[in-house]
Formats: structure tokens, C-alpha cells, sequence
């Protein structure tokens, strides 16, 4: 947690106001180029995605078929050459759908219990997002990339708290340490990618599919997060209310 806590308290100490808003002496233009084609080339991964949660919620295409078919379409898009631009964005593009529809029976859930639910987690993911992005393009270069370690030990913590569950039977309070710990953890790769992607383009890797890709697969980790978090309250919400009536 000390580690988290020095991350805002450098940001505190620092004169945060209109200038330091405008201050990015830091990142060369043609890095500011590159994070410009990587925040677009988000924006439409997102919008593949939703369409493929649309898709879902029409055909009911969601689940394994399409994870595995969005993992294919990664690998497949690591093993293409960059020369190859049109196909490695094609090949990015329907992993975002594939992606979308996976997680698609979790929104078509949130559209049935409650829309609202759908609109805030994603509104508060982009805020989040656009915080902890912004924050590290704004800090000095290379200052939060020590946090990688930590975050990778929590991904390992993760998955060792998974395969628990799966073999020994889960519980609703490892179920939370699950969802909060992978929220903790993703946020901070929202700052660690951010910061990585801005040293990778400063040494010539300007490879904005993959880039894009890094950050699509943070948002969408935290996305989920909130969600099952705000799908959990307004759950346990409405059983009060019901309880209250009944009584």
C-alpha cells in the first residue's frame, strides 16, 4: 500500500494547475503523434466491443467460443509483421468484438437488472482511466515504471486466489478479495502501461495497434470490475427493499 500512497503523494506535492495541466516538455511531439493514433485507435476498439456486446445480446454469441476466438486473433496479430498495418488493425479490431461479446452476458445481466448500472461503470471506468493516464504522462518519465513488479505479483496472487476457489469452492469473501485486488492491480496498469507505452515510443517503438491493445485490455479489466461491484450493491439493494416490504 506504501507504494500506492507515494504515487499520490508525489502528485499532491506537485503544483497542480492550468501550466503543469499544459507541461508535456517531457514527451517529444512525435511521441505526442503516437499517443494521439493510440488514444484514437482506442476509441474504436471500444466501440467494436460494444457492437459485439449488441451482437451477443441479439444471437446470444457470448462465451467460450469467442474468448478463444479473441485470444486467436491476438496471437494472431503478435505473429503478424508491423509492415503489415491494414491486417494487424483488422486482426485488432475483431479481438475488440470478439472481447465484447464475451463479456456480454455480464451487460446484457446489468441491462436486465438495472441500465443505469451499465452507463456508471463505464462512465466511471473512462474517468478512472483518463485520471490515471493523464497523471502518468503529466509525472516524470520512467517514475511509476517500478510499480510493474508489484502489480505482476498481484496478477500471480490473483490467479493463485482462482485456482483456490476453483478446486476448495469459493466464498463470497474471497470472491471480493478477487474483484477488489484485480481492480487495485489494473488501475495501477493503467499508470504502468501509460508510462511504458510513452519510454517504449521515446527509444522508436511506435507500434500503435499494439499499444492500443495494452490499454484496451486495462480498461476492459477494470470495466468488469466495476460492474460485477455495482451489479453486487444494486443486487443487495433491492433485497433490503423487498425485505422492508415484507416486513
Amino acid at each position: 500500500m506504501g507504494t500506492f500512497s507515494s504515487f499520490f503523494d508525489s502528485q499532491s506535492r506537485s503544483q497542480w494547475n492550468y501550466n503543469t495541466l499544459k507541461n508535456f516538455r517531457q514527451i517529444s511531439p512525435i511521441v505526442q503523434t503516437h499517443l494521439k493514433k493510440v488514444y484514437m485507435t482506442l476509441c474504436c476498439m471500444l466501440v467494436a466491443s460494444a457492437f459485439g456486446a449488441y451482437l451477443h445480446i441479439i444471437w446470444n454469441i457470448g462465451g467460450y467460443l469467442t474468448t478463444f476466438a479473441c485470444f486467436g486473433a491476438i496471437i494472431w496479430l503478435h505473429s503478424t509483421p508491423p509492415c503489415q498495418e491494414q491486417k494487424r488493425v483488422s486482426l485488432l479490431m475483431a479481438s475488440a468484438v470478439f472481447e465484447g461479446a464475451s463479456i456480454g452476458p455480464l451487460i446484457d445481466l446489468a441491462i436486465q437488472i438495472d441500465p443505469s448500472v451499465l452507463v456508471a461503470a463505464f462512465v466511471g471506468t473512462a474517468l478512472a482511466f483518463a485520471c490515471f493516464s493523464g497523471a502518468a504522462m503529466l509525472a516524470r518519465r520512467r517514475e511509476y515504471l517500478y510499480l510493474g513488479g508489484l502489480l505482476s505479483s498481484g496478477v500471480s496472487m490473483l490467479l493463485w486466489l482462482h485456482f483456490a476457489s476453483s478446486i476448495f469452492g469459493g466464498s463470497t469473501a474471497l470472491f471480493k478479495v478477487e474483484i477488489y485486488l484485480g481492480l487495485l492491480v489494473f488501475v495501477g496498469y493503467m499508470v504502468v502501461d501509460t508510462q511504458d507505452i510513452i519510454e517504449k515510443a521515446h527509444l522508436g517503438d511506435l507500434d500503435y495497434v499494439k499499444h492500443a491493445l495494452t490499454l484496451f485490455t486495462d480498461f476492459v479489466a477494470v470495466f468488469v470490475r466495476i460492474l460485477i461491484i455495482m451489479l453486487k450493491n444494486s443486487a443487495e439493494k433491492g433485497e433490503r427493499k423487498k425485505k422492508k416490504r415484507s416486513d
